[in-house]
């Protein structure tokens, strides 16, 4: 575990730290909110650092957990000499800010207590003067809404492993079983030869090595996949920088067995050749 990076997210109540965290998960990291600060050196002594899904850590601790104040100082001092590499990051925002968020959530500020909430706000911005000092990255929430945020955390949760995290669902499907829901982009492959009317393959399906060599060496498939993989080489890392977490895309042929069948495994080795986290279902290829 020393080798994976450990962000402590922290910060003043309503500054967008949960949305911080999940962005961190979505980007592949594992994720305790609330964790409190004295377990945190047993946390890190786990056997879980050989899951190698994990891209790294990161924990949100703040002024809910009576003791992080008092502690954090001589926990982080010790686990740093233990050799892990860890990053505060500390999110903020203006107070007018903060009270309309508490307003419109209507959830009651942590630290008001019998105080009002701005006094809440300023008595919790007090608390938190040395742990900002402390912060490798303060970010002030202010002027994002959910998405730009999740954006700047998941381009910093990027910076810190070897590939994206987002993952990239290849299926291939039949028409005339249905166009799959959850289909971010859907291509109609029903424009190539039809295997199904060569007797010899008409009874295979597009794993086969026949079948496939039948497909993908016809002139039209070899300039659709060169234009297509083009354009997927421009889209895929605009979707990665937008943040998104899931991509699935469909390739439909009547039934589903055949060309849809070939054309989405192309893509698939294609795609897990570019160091992509990918997988592959067939829908209907069994029908």
């Amino acid at each position: 575990m020393n080798d994976l990076k450990i962000f402590i997210i922290t910060g003043c109540a309503g500054s967008g730290k949960s949305t911080a965290l999940d962005a961190f998960e979505d980007s592949g990291f594992y994720c305790v909110d609330n964790m409190p600060i004295a377990l945190l050196p047993a946390f890190l002594g786990l056997p879980i650092q050989t899951d190698p899904e994990i891209a790294g850590f990161a924990f949100v601790m703040d002024s809910r957990e009576k003791g992080f104040l008092t502690e954090y100082r001589s926990i982080l001092n010790s686990i740093r000499a233990d050799g892990y590499d860890f990053e505060i990051i500390y999110l903020e925002a203006a107070e007018e800010i903060l009270m309309k968020r508490f307003s419109e959530t209507r959830r009651q500020h942590p630290l008001s207590g019998e105080k009002t909430l701005l006094d809440g706000i300023r008595y919790e911005y007090n608390l938190l003067h040395d742990l900002r000092s402390a912060a490798a990255r303060i970010i002030d929430t202010s002027h994002f809404n959910v998405h730009e945020l999740k954006a700047r955390i998941q381009s910093l949760a990027r910076k810190n492993r070897n590939q994206s995290a987002m993952r990239i669902g290849i299926l291939s499907f039949g028409f005339k079983y249905g166009i799959p829901m959850d289909a971010n982009l859907v291509m109609d492959v029903r424009f190539l030869t039809n295997p199904y009317f060569v007797p010899d393959l008409r009874d295979l399906d597009g794993s086969n090595p026949a079948v496939r060599k039948f497909v993908l060496n016809n002139a039209d498939c070899s300039k659709f996949l060169k234009h297509y993989l083009d354009m997927l080489d421009y889209l895929i890392p605009l979707y990665i920088k937008e943040g998104k977490a899931y991509l699935t895309i469909a390739f439909g042929c009547t039934g589903g067995r055949h060309r849809s069948v070939a054309i989405a495994t192309e893509l698939y080795e294609y795609l897990k050749k570019s160091g992509y986290k990918t997988g592959i279902t067939h829908r209907d290829i069994e029908l």
